[in-house]
């Protein structure tokens, strides 16, 4: 997580010297029992994250005692109390380049068209990972999340359709269908007008329901030169428990959008 923080101050300092970026305010949920007054561990990072964001003129909120509440529930403390015109959804294992903010804002004051944007992201071995998306089938969840590795080799064409692999790497992308939670740049007048998160969603899922709910709003961008290292990823080699949630939350989506199985 501190990396995660540290990262985004040092994009804000880009933007900010590159002129796109005038104030940010850094909201951190703390999605946990424990609260900074029981967890020595997490008051130390803290009060480093503090420290510095300070040191730069950077406005730092921290939610907590409210318990695992959720992932989209979180957020929403965040989002629904947000006074700005930029609002970004990031994940605690996601790295910012320094560039990727100055990138995304510069982009999207220049395209009031889109409603939000996905990044760039490689994975901690530099590993390019598919984080825009169509509409999935049951088969495709089956495929990506349990089939064994020479039976996904027998659907590579497919998949790749699924996860938009076709994408520029040169140029900005719109009409993206889905985009990834892990990392998302939203005009925050956008998010708040949908209510951001489902918060019927605790954990899976929300990012694509999300996702379809804003299309009335603006079309989704992919943006190749914002870029992100995410460490994530793999919820169906989580455990039976993660796999339960995944379940439940997929029938939820399907029930809400629509059954599509092949």
């Amino acid at each position: 997580m501190l990396s995660t923080l540290r990262s985004l101050l040092a994009a804000a300092k880009y933007a900010r010297d590159a002129g796109r970026l005038e104030r940010l305010t850094i909201d951190l949920v703390h999605n946990a029992e424990q609260t900074t007054a029981t967890d020595p561990e997490f008051t130390a990072l803290i009060e480093v994250v503090n420290h510095e964001a300070v040191a730069q003129d950077v406005r730092f909120r921290l939610f907590e005692g409210h318990g695992n509440i959720g992932y989209g529930c979180g957020h929403n403390l965040s989002i629904m109390q947000a006074n700005s015109d930029y609002h970004l959804v990031l994940n605690p294992d996601v790295t910012l380049s320094d560039q990727s903010l100055a990138q995304g804002l510069q982009y999207l004051q220049q395209t009031p068209q889109v409603a939000a944007l996905s990044p760039a992201v490689r994975d901690g071995d530099g590993n390019r990972q598919y984080v825009c998306k169509r509409f999935p089938t049951v088969l495709d969840f089956l495929l990506r999340g349990f089939a064994p590795e020479f039976i996904r080799r027998l659907f590579k064409a497919r998949l790749a359709h699924y996860e938009m692999r076709e994408l520029s790497e040169q140029s900005a992308s719109t009409n993206i269908p889905i985009i990834s939670g892990c990392f998302m740049l939203f005009r925050t007048p956008v998010l708040q007008s949908v209510h951001g998160f489902d918060e019927r969603y605790f954990l899976y899922f929300e990012d694509f329901d999300l996702s379809l709910r804003v299309h009335d709003k603006g079309t989704l961008a992919y943006l190749p030169a914002m870029q992100i290292t995410h460490l994530g990823g793999n919820s169906a080699r989580k455990g039976l428990n993660h796999i339960r949630m995944f379940a439940r939350s997929g029938i939820r989506f399907y029930n809400t959008h629509g059954w599509k199985l092949l």
